[in-house]
């Protein structure tokens, strides 16, 4: 059995346990299965699995539309649990997926496509009400409808995803090649059997379709034409449609997150997008998993994880179609170290909630231990600099992080080397807390900088270090000095300037007795494109350069850690 295989096995088996184990036991026999076709507006017909159950119908119907092949035996066990639930389920297949018509191609044809299975699925008397369902693009497949749901959508269950394609793409520049090189890759349309990282280091990447995956994707060169926010791609055709969706969505939704999914970013926005009336009657979900909602957390086990899809999904499907509720604003998220969920009425939490804490950096008065700086309360007066050599021929190896998803083995809270392991990774320890530290909130790292080229990258890692070493990382990003900024300024080599490595939200509480580490460094390869050291359009860059990176701390140049705590 390939590993692809047992993955998948071990998948259903998981899936199934979470059927047996949510607290909506089977009240039925398994229903039956059909498959039709349902035409689209341009006459392409989709291939769609019909679920029903065996009493008589009408039937609160779960809507699902896939277009990865490899999940037909998923979506058969779901089918069999839900219609032992006395829910019926339709499963269409994106056009040009598994059996059903026309070109696939990501993205483009959802909104007309769901739209129409939603049109004849009004038609349908068999369908009582009806609730959208999803995880990562199938998430994506209700989203795209959200706006224009038909009278019979009652909720949507959308998990892991997000509506604003920049913040998925990009990090201040550097491009999450993890998610989207691999992705493109693995949806190009034919098959592609290049090497997935040498395609990831190809130069110049605008032409690594030819050059490795046997032909032109333009809809790949597009997304890696445009690193700025600002850049109108983002703000028009689809993906500027995907992003307006949010403020005008009409029912309930269920926004179901992972601290460690490389969707959590945009998922939040699209939550904080919500027209108000809506988020009044939305769910927030934010748990310790990543994007196959496996346990993160290299070495643990904690006992109230419950990284599950299905008994959450089922929940709210229970009170939104059978129940006919409408759902009252509720906001869940795990803390992570310390084991527990905490149920509060808005994400992020207030200001009076949380107030900013600073960690300065300082050169370590150590003389022991030269491969570990220090962590201070307050920076010292006098102005210190610490160097590295950046060589984007020898990058960082990515251990650990939330943007990834292809390096499955890394994403998560991974045992990080000792400092000191690499020459170009400067590390930054605290003194062990005397008591418990609740960070709940979006953390940055603002660094004083200079760099002997003409652009270059920053990343910072946070690590919880216990009182034992060990030590796991939570979170981490990237910036680049010309795109740190939305106005994008050139940078001339030698000058110092401030940027901040922004993270993603996170809640997790460090114990007392551990400490907190920092390291800096200038790539985190693949979780992130490997920066050339050179300005301009990183995807049309034909070479790479070294650069000598400087690192300033102190009173009038205080590089710090900002850490959001509870008050």
């Amino acid at each position: 059995m390939s590993d692809a295989d047992e993955f998948l096995k071990k998948y259903l088996e998981n899936i199934r346990n979470q059927y047996n184990s949510s607290g909506f036991p089977p009240k039925y026999a398994s229903g039956t299965m059909r498959t039709v076709t349902v035409s689209c507006r341009d006459g392409v017909e989709l291939t769609t699995d019909i679920y029903t159950p065996v009493m008589k119908g009408p039937y609160p119907t779960i809507v699902v539309r896939c277009p990865y092949p490899q999940q037909v035996d998923l979506w058969r066990l779901h089918g069999e649990e839900l219609t032992k639930r006395g829910y019926a389920m339709v499963c269409e297949w994106c056009r040009g997926t598994y059996t059903s018509g026309g070109t696939w191609e990501p993205n483009i044809n959802e909104r007309n496509d769901g739209a129409d299975l939603l049109a004849w699925l009004e038609t349908q008397d068999w369908v009582e009400t009806i609730g959208l369902w999803g995880t990562s693009y199938l998430s994506l497949t209700c989203w795209v409808v959200a706006d224009i749901a038909t009278s019979k959508v009652a909720s949507i269950c959308a998990n892991h995803y997000g509506t604003d394609r920049f913040s998925s793409a990009y990090q201040k520049g550097s491009f999450r090649c993890d998610v989207l090189t691999a992705w493109a890759m693995q949806n190009a349309g034919h098959p592609v059997n290049a090497d997935y990282l040498k395609s990831s280091l190809h130069l110049p990447q605008m032409t690594v379709d030819e050059d490795m995956w046997g032909g032109r994707l333009d809809w790949y060169r597009d997304w890696i034409s445009h690193p700025k926010g600002t850049d109108s791609y983002w703000d028009e055709g689809f993906w500027g449609l995907l992003k307006k969706i949010p403020s005008n969505v009409k029912v309930p939704m269920f926004i179901n997150e992972g601290w460690f999914d490389h969707h959590l970013g945009s998922a939040l926005t699209g939550y904080a997008s919500l027209d108000p009336d809506i988020r009044k009657h939305s769910w927030l979900r934010i748990g310790c998993w990543n994007h196959y909602f496996n346990n993160p957390l290299e070495g643990l086990e904690p006992a109230n994880l419950n990284a599950t899809e299905v008994p959450a999904a089922l929940e709210w499907f229970d009170l939104t179609l059978k129940q006919h509720r409408i759902p009252e604003r509720k906001v869940e998220y795990y803390e992570v170290g310390d084991d527990s969920w905490h149920t509060v009425t808005q994400w992020p939490l207030s200001a009076d909630d949380v107030e900013e804490s600073r960690l300065f950096f300082a050169l370590s008065g150590d003389e022991s231990d030269q491969n570990a700086h220090a962590l201070v309360d307050r920076p010292k007066a006098k102005t210190e600099a610490l160097q590295y050599n950046y060589d984007p021929a020898n990058p960082v190896a990515t251990r650990g992080g939330e943007a990834l998803l292809t390096t499955m083995q890394e994403i998560g809270a991974r045992i990080q080397p000792k400092p000191g392991y690499r020459a170009d990774v400067l590390s930054f320890l605290t003194a062990p807390f005397e008591q418990d530290v609740h960070i709940q909130g979006a953390i940055r790292v603002e660094l004083y900088i200079s760099s002997t080229a003409p652009d270059t990258a920053f990343t910072a890692k946070l690590m919880c270090v216990d009182p034992d070493g060990t030590a796991r990382n939570y979170r981490g990003s990237i910036t680049t000095i010309v795109l740190d900024t939305p106005d994008a300024e050139p940078y001339t080599p030698g000058d110092i300037r401030k940027v901040s490595v922004e993270m993603w939200d996170i809640c997790w509480k460090v114990p007392a007795g551990s400490r907190i580490r920092c390291d800096i460094a200038s790539s985190d390869f693949p979780q992130y494109s490997v920066h050339t050291n050179r300005a301009g359009l990183w995807s049309e860059q034909t070479g790479a350069d070294k650069a000598v990176q400087t690192i300033y701390m102190g009173s009038e140049m205080p590089s710090a850690i900002v850490l959001p705590v509870l008050a």
